[in-house]
């Protein structure tokens, strides 16, 4: 393996470790899975169609996201919004997230 794989690897790795905290954070109001892709694309944060998908529905059955159909259009679009549960989450989440960047931040300013 060579080095620029191995960084590569590694970058993958921290960014995966934000999907759930910024999915949940576009998810306040009602939103369908190919618009959220793209908002999340334009902020920054390149998630997949088949990474994002299988989550939602994760996200879901934990009992974070509720989801509604929209058929009143051409084509039907599941909307999925913040459970109170997932509300709850969310700022736990959000509060882990401050925390750990604070003390990264301390951590990575020794050096």
């Amino acid at each position: 393996m060579n080095d620029e794989t191995i960084l590569n690897n590694l970058i993958a790795e921290l960014k995966r470790g934000t999907q759930v905290l910024a999915v949940l954070g576009q998810l306040h109001q009602g939103r369908y899975g190919y618009s959220l892709l793209q908002d999340l694309g334009e902020k920054g944060v390149q998630i997949e169609a088949g990474t994002l998908y299988p989550l939602l529905r994760r996200l879901e059955s934990q009992g974070l996201l509720k989801s509604e159909w929209d058929t009143t259009e051409t084509r039907p679009r599941k909307y999925y919004v913040l459970s109170p549960l997932g509300i709850e989450t969310y700022a736990s989440l959000l509060r882990e997230w401050k925390a750990l960047v604070e003390n990264m931040e301390w951590i990575l300013k020794e050096n």
